[in-house]
């Protein structure tokens, strides 16, 4: 099942790393054993539905949300009501090969539609990570302050120095 953590781990699959930009997903066997740890199947069209997927969110998440292409991805897709001994339960039907991919999307969905504008691109431009936002002030603007934070105040202020005193 793909939950928040899971959802961000997708979108964070293509750092860049020393300047240049990397793609975990790119290791058919990485994704595989991402997609198994996720409760995916992991074969050859389930693990490129999810390149695709995670494709389509990252763009998504940093500007307008590609209509199309998600409702392609949805399409054929039906969340039926099933009662037991542990209450009421949506299972999702749709073929295997594309469960996580769907399953992707929803979470997707989801947290926008629980934490509206607290998915978002780290505000350093040349980081391409994801972060979601659970201050309560929703002030967070890097998918690491650590990294990106500090990076970024600390140029900053080496271009306040350069420049001088303004008077």
């Amino acid at each position: 099942m793909i939950d928040e953590r899971a959802l961000l781990e997708a979108l964070n699959s293509t750092p860049v790393v020393d300047g240049r930009p990397q793609d975990l997903w790119a290791d058919d066997a990485a994704l595989r054993r991402w997609a198994r740890e996720h409760g995916g199947t992991g074969d050859a069209p389930a693990i490129d539905r999810l390149r695709t997927a995670r494709d389509v969110l990252q763009a998504a998440t940093r500007g307008p949300v590609p209509e199309a292409e998600l409702q392609g991805m949805l399409a054929g897709v039906r969340r039926l009501p099933e009662v037991g001994e542990s209450g009421l339960r949506w299972r999702l039907h749709v073929p295997p090969e594309r469960m996580l991919a769907v399953e992707l999307v929803l979470a997707w969905f989801d947290v926008e539609e629980r934490r509206p504008g607290r998915l978002r691109p780290c505000g350093n431009d040349e980081c391409h990570l994801f972060l979601l936002d659970r201050s309560r002030a929703n002030t967070a603007r890097w998918c690491s302050m650590k990294t990106c934070g500090n990076r970024l105040k600390a140029r900053r202020h080496q271009e306040r120095a350069r420049q001088g005193p303004t008077s």
